[in-house]
Parts: structure tokens; C-alpha cells; sequence
């Protein structure tokens, strides 16, 4: 007996399949979030975990004024009042929904120095980098072309905030860090979360023969962090060892020759050397002497400048989340 035509393609038509389950969308690397009249600099990879409360700041909006323009500065200067500064740390607070948050400070000195914090009432604090475990603390560096990096442990609930300019990443201020929160929290580098707020980029920030010199000394990685003449400057060589052949008039020497360092890259690689995965960390690409009408520079505004602040807690229980 012949077959129909409809039974031959019901034979042939292969059975249908129930829809895969739709995956939830991987939050976005950074996020830009808008509240109060300021912009605050977000995370993803943060925003997945419940409790946890961070946010890098931007210059926009604020109560301070500078150069007749209004700024959202985070940071002691000598242009600046202490009742905007306040008021611009309050509003910083009421735009992550942490009000009652205690905000935890530093008298930042490019050290490799680290506080742990237990309680609210931390004092004035001289150092570069804070740790915590305790619910209900905010903890903030200030940064205008260093790096601001947060860490968070998410699984014994354990966050911390470093300041790292060159000479605390020289230092390895980021890796000693992971290494505190793993001798006296009991975290366990796998377990981390980085986030590498904007800072002065590769492009904008140059330095001097001294600072290649003394990141060769310390790390074997480290030409991959410059670019410009990072081997002669190593090795201490001069470009030019004979003044008069630079046919520069008498008593002016030409300027020694400079490298441009990325301290992105410099602070990644410690990251990844204490245990990190490369998966957890993330970065911003924006530079902050390239992009001042988003971000202060210390160096492109040539010191006239505000300060931002990355901060990172754990929100009580009894805090409603926002």
C-alpha cells in the first residue's frame, strides 16, 4: 500500500523540541546611574549580589562650585567648603539608598598601609586601603587620576577599597590587600570580585626614567605595562649622554626621556598573580585626564581640581535594598 504524501512528511518531519529556557541576560560590565542630579559609575558584576553596595562617583551635579560651574566634589580642597563637601557626601549616601550607612575615610599617602575596620567610629585613618566585614560601613578612597579598585568576597561577605597610584602600586598595595582579607577574614581569592575604577590612562599619563627604573626593579612583567623607550629608561641609560649633541642652547638640557604607564595593567596583573580570576576582574576604559567633563584630573587640570570617591559596603538586614 502507498503511503500519502502527508504521511511521508509526517515520517520525515522530525519531532519538535521543547523551547531551550531562556538565560538571564549577563548584566551590563558598567553601568551609568542617575539620581539626585549626579551620575554615579556602577559595576555589574557587583550589582548580581544581594546586600552589597558600591558606586564609583563622576563630577557631575553636586553642591560645589568650581571655575562657576557646579561639581560633585568628594574630597578636602582649598577651593572648596566644608558644608558643600557635606552636603555632597550626604547626597552620595541618599543616591545609593544608604543614608544611615557610616561613610569610613582615609588620609590617603600612596602607602602600602591597610586598615581593617570593625567599627563605625573608625577615627582618622592614614593609609591607602580599608577592609571590612561589618554591615552598616561605607567604605570610600578618593581618587582624581589614581585607580580606585573594590573587592568584595562573596562568599564570607568581606569588601574592601584601595587607593593605588603608582608609587602604591609599586608597592603592591592591591595584592596585599587580597592577602590581609585572606590571613584575618578567612577569603579565599577565588571568591573575589575587582572592579578597577576609571583612572589617568596609558595614553595620558607619562612618567619620568625614576618610576620605569624602580617597576623594572620590582616586577618582571612589567614592560608590558609601558610604552616609549622602557629599556634604556630600565636600564638607566641616558638618550642623550652627550648634551651638546642635542643642539639645545647653552644651559637648557633637553627634558630625559618619559614612558607612558598603565596602572590598569599594573594593578590587574596583581590582582591575577594573588589568586583572582581574570573573569572576576573588570575595568573601566575611561581616562580621567581625557574625559574632564565626566571625571577630575589632577593632572590635565593641573591641581585645581575636585576629588571622586569609590565606595563599597554591606547593607544592614534591616536596610530596605534600592
Amino acid at each position: 500500500m502507498m503511503k500519502s504524501p502527508a504521511q511521508k512528511l509526517r515520517r520525515n518531519t522530525p519531532p519538535r523540541r521543547s523551547p531551550a529556557p531562556r538565560r538571564k541576560a549577563a548584566p551590563a560590565v558598567w553601568s551609568k546611574r542617575r539620581a539626585l542630579g549626579i551620575v554615579l559609575l556602577q559595576a555589574g558584576e557587583f550589582a548580581r549580589f544581594d546586600g552589597l553596595v558600591h558606586g564609583f562617583s563622576t563630577r557631575k551635579g553636586g553642591h560645589s562650585a568650581l571655575d562657576g560651574k557646579s561639581v560633585f566634589n568628594l574630597g578636602s580642597t582649598e577651593w572648596d567648603s566644608s558644608e558643600a563637601l557635606q552636603a555632597n557626601r550626604a547626597r552620595l549616601l541618599a543616591a545609593l539608598g544608604a543614608p544611615a550607612m557610616s561613610l569610613v575615610t582615609l588620609r590617603q599617602r600612596h602607602t602600602d598601609i591597610i586598615h581593617v575596620v570593625r567599627k563605625s567610629s573608625a577615627g582618622s585613618l592614614r593609609g591607602d586601603a580599608l577592609i571590612t566585614r561589618q554591615p552598616g560601613l561605607l567604605l570610600a578612597v578618593q581618587t582624581a587620576d589614581c585607580v580606585p579598585i573594590l573587592l568584595a568576597d562573596v562568599r564570607q561577605r568581606v569588601v574592601a577599597a584601595v587607593h593605588a597610584g603608582w608609587r602604591g602600586t609599586l608597592r603592591r598595595i592591591v595584592q596585599k590587600t587580597v592577602g590581609r582579607m585572606r590571613m584575618e577574614m578567612g577569603t579565599r581569592p577565588g571568591d573575589i570580585v575587582a572592579a578597577l575604577g576609571p583612572a589617568i590612562g596609558r595614553c595620558c599619563y607619562e612618567v619620568g626614567p625614576e618610576v620605569v627604573t624602580a617597576f623594572a626593579a620590582q616586577f618582571a612583567a612589567a614592560r608590558d605595562w609601558f610604552d616609549g623607550p622602557f629599556e634604556p629608561l630600565a636600564r638607566g641609560e641616558e638618550a642623550t649622554p652627550l648634551p651638546w649633541l642635542s643642539q639645545s642652547p647653552p644651559g637648557h638640557p633637553p627634558s630625559p626621556p618619559r614612558a607612558q604607564l598603565d596602572l590598569h595593567a599594573a594593578n590587574r596583573w596583581q590582582l591575577l598573580d594573588a589568586g583572582v580570576p581574570a573573569g572576576a576582574i573588570v575595568a573601566s576604559d575611561l581616562c580621567t585626564a581625557c574625559r574632564t567633563d565626566l571625571l577630575f584630573s589632577h593632572r590635565r587640570e593641573r591641581g585645581r581640581t575636585g576629588r571622586m570617591m569609590a565606595v563599597i559596603g554591606i547593607r544592614p538586614k534591616n536596610s530596605p535594598a534600592r
